[in-house]
């Protein structure tokens, strides 16, 4: 084994620390998050990166580490966990599903979000993409994901003293990503070539290995592309149309090209939002350009095909100008496969669109098995798309529903994990799927999940002060900056948490309606009430920076003393300590604008409850046990007015009431008994390994039995 050039020095003893560092496998293992604790520990509390870690520790720590046996001990134990990513034969999918063979399934996204070290995703489209791989991984699923390698990320958030969102770039860091650049002949960078606009694009790719699971994210960052060109895969979410619709060709057309330029050939391949739907137009173009009859291919394509799509909001759906699809896609349509006709006849629209080219309409006509993200959502599709089935009723729209969930690994803390192997046994997560494996959550000693939560809420609130002295020494001059980050907060009071993107229809100022009874709420002396903001708007939602820019000064009001922080630039490390070290977890969307609304679900995987809407997956999570949900409007009512009133009404007379209410120990026990029922709500109900295990028996297995009876398709 030799030392990989990222590093400048590494024992022979421990050389395999590098591979595991290249795999973001260890992200959610924490015996290998504890090791590289070990190598450094400073340098791990600062960075959470192995990569760094290895090439920044000096040399003679390394040396140390290599001839230390307690450390050399943990190391080759570590060693042979890993060496079980080489194996399937023992893992879920292998033993359920032997007929399914090797040829893996496909997986194209516009975003994945893994790491804080690779910032290619927005929110919560890119988190559930990344939980996706993570438990294919686990499953041991036959997988490969294709995504957009962005090399200025999304955007890093800076708010102005007035409150106002501001972006800066957020930059790949190539060096301290646990990436491998794919090489084609004479080691060229260039894979594929796609016709993109008047020009042939080079297209590249980075492999990152997540357990199991490549991902490959394509690079237009290439020497031998137009200067214009090798912005494509510039910036997450560009605010241009023109460049969105390129990066979105380049991500369909080029991800199928390049998978196969790698010789992977999948049996299933899924788009994750309509943003991939051209994977499904280059499909075609190949078995036509094949010999493949037109109408056969189209069949073939839809068998082979599985669409999810994630939101009833409008502007989550891209649509492009018609003409500048066709200049897109270019020659496409001279040589044989498809015509531009036949192409942008697949994105039209029945219902309003202003004519445009509709991906998320292309992705549906050209996938047998669509779905929605939760049961309501599910609901709301086939409510938003039955002008694409005429002929049917409303119930028999053929879009169903798989219920997101959330990886345990990665977003159950591990002081939850050892707790639950001290209580449940060592083996817990070997014992997932027995039945009424999580009624045992409920046993848990009441005394020792409340120590481990205010273990979690005291890390919580240490990491804000720390976040916050950090700022005030590099970035900050405003005394009110200290209060806005959270430093006037206390662990000893009831907070809570919201934190997801800004936009209007989740409602984040919906308490801030009635300032004066908010007021009461936070500042009552004998139970006070804080609550702690993060999240960014789109850059080009400016109503979603308003509502950012109003729960921010609102944070500075000295009326409300210090009870309120907003915590900026939210990302995933943040998210972690936020959904386990807050009390109680707010979502109150507008019904019916959540497709599912997952952070509740990682919350509630370190025994935090929650209250919201019943919306999304809170729809068929609530249970009157596990945490509390605003009722629904009549048809008359002013809905914002009810749902701000009824979440008052909720904390005011029995969120707060519980949380204070002690026994003799000191203990909420009534509290904590909610607790264990949100936790075993979600361990048992809303996991990435259900999700997965679902799409599996639902989706993937008749996809690649191929095509059958097919009675499906949306009209033209």
């Amino acid at each position: 084994m030799t030392t990989p050039s990222y590093v400048p020095y590494l024992p022979e003893r421990i050389q395999g620390l590098a591979s595991i560092a290249m795999n973001l496998w260890w992200s959610w293992h924490p015996e290998s998050r504890s090791l590289f604790r070990t190598v450094d520990p400073h340098l791990w509390t600062t960075t959470h990166n192995p990569i760094e870690v290895l090439h920044r520790v000096p040399p003679q720590r390394l040396d140390a580490c290599a001839a230390d046996p307690a450390f050399l001990l943990h190391y080759d134990a570590l060693m042979i966990q890993f060496a079980e990513l080489e194996r399937r034969e023992h893992t879920w999918f292998a033993q359920q599903h032997q007929g399914f063979g090797d040829r893996p399934v496909a997986f194209f996204c516009a975003e994945f979000g893994l790491h804080k070290s690779l910032p290619v995703y927005s929110g919560g489209l890119g988190v559930l993409a990344g939980d996706f791989c993570k438990a294919a991984s686990d499953l041991g699923l036959p997988f490969v994901a294709v995504g957009l390698l962005y090399v200025k990320g999304y955007f890093d958030q800076r708010l102005r003293p007035d409150g106002w969102q501001e972006a800066t770039d957020d930059t790949v860091n190539r060096a301290a990503a646990p990436m491998v650049q794919m090489l084609g002949k004479d080691d060229n960078p260039s894979l594929v070539t796609v016709h993109c606009g008047g020009r042939e694009v080079h297209v590249g790719a980075w492999r990152v290995m997540v357990g199991r699971v490549p991902v490959y994210l394509l690079d237009t960052d290439l020497w031998s592309n137009h200067p214009d060109d090798r912005e494509l895969s510039g910036k997450l979410y560009s605010a241009q149309p023109e460049l969105r619709l390129k990066q979105e060709w380049i991500l369909g057309v080029g991800g199928v090209r390049v998978l196969r330029a790698l010789g992977l050939d999948p049996v299933v391949w899924h788009a994750n939002e309509g943003h991939a739907a051209f994977m499904y137009i280059e499909r075609l173009r190949e078995l036509v350009a094949g010999g493949t009859p037109y109408e056969d291919a189209v069949r073939q394509v839809r068998a082979h095909s599985v669409f999810t799509t994630h939101t009833p909001v409008p502007a989550g759906h891209d649509m492009f100008p018609l003409h500048e699809v066709k200049r897109i896609a270019g020659t496409m349509g001279d040589g044989p496969g498809v015509s531009l006709e036949q192409i942008v006849q697949f994105g039209h629209a029945p219902i309003e669109s202003n004519g445009d080219f509709h991906m998320t309409v292309c992705a549906m006509r050209l996938s047998q098995r669509i779905n929605g993200v939760a049961a309501r959502h599910g609901v709301e599709s086939r409510r938003l798309w039955r002008d694409l089935w005429r002929d049917r009723e409303i119930n028999q729209v053929p879009i169903r529903h798989v219920t997101n969930g959330v990886h345990l690994g990665t977003w159950m803390m591990p002081q939850v994990r050892t707790l639950l192997a001290e209580s449940l046994g060592r083996t817990w997560e070997d014992r997932l799927e027995e039945p009424n494996f999580w009624a045992g959550v409920l046993t848990l000693d009441p005394a020792a999940l409340w120590a481990v939560h205010e273990h979690l809420k005291h890390l919580l609130h240490r990491y804000v002060r720390e976040e916050a002295r950090l700022r005030w020494r590099d970035q900050w001059k405003d005394p009110a900056k200290l209060a806005v980050a959270g430093t006037l907060l206390s662990p000893n009071v009831f907070t809570i948490g919201f934190a997801r993107r800004f936009a209007t229809y989740k409602r984040a100022d919906l308490l801030f309606r009635d300032p004066e009874r908010l007021r009461r709420l936070l500042v009552n002396h004998r139970r006070p009430v804080q609550i702690v903001f993060a999240g960014k708007a789109h850059p080009a939602d400016d109503p979603g920076k308003a509502v950012l820019q109003r729960v921010y000064n609102a944070a500075q009001d000295p009326r409300f003393e210090g009870r309120i922080a907003f915590l900026e630039d939210y990302e995933l490390d943040l998210a972690r300590r936020l959904v386990s070290g807050v009390d109680l977890w707010l979502n109150v969307p507008r019904i019916p604008m959540e497709a599912c609304g997952t952070s509740g679900m990682k919350a509630a995987l370190n025994g935090v409850p929650q209250l919201s809407t019943l919306d999304g997956w809170w729809a068929e999570g609530y249970n009157g046990t596990n945490g509390w949900a605003v009722p629904l409007a009549g048809p008359e009512q002013d809905v914002d007015q009810h749902d701000a009133d009824h979440l008052f009404s909720l904390l005011e007379e029995q969120v707060v009431p519980r949380f204070y209410e002690r026994n003799a120990a000191g203990l909420p026990i009534a509290w904590i008994q909610t607790m264990k029922q949100a936790l075993r709500t979600a361990g048992e109900c809303f996991t990435a390994r259900r999700m997965l295990q679902d799409y599996v028996r639902d989706y993937y297995v008749p996809a690649a039995a191929g095509p059958g009876p097919d009675d499906d398709p949306p009209t033209a």
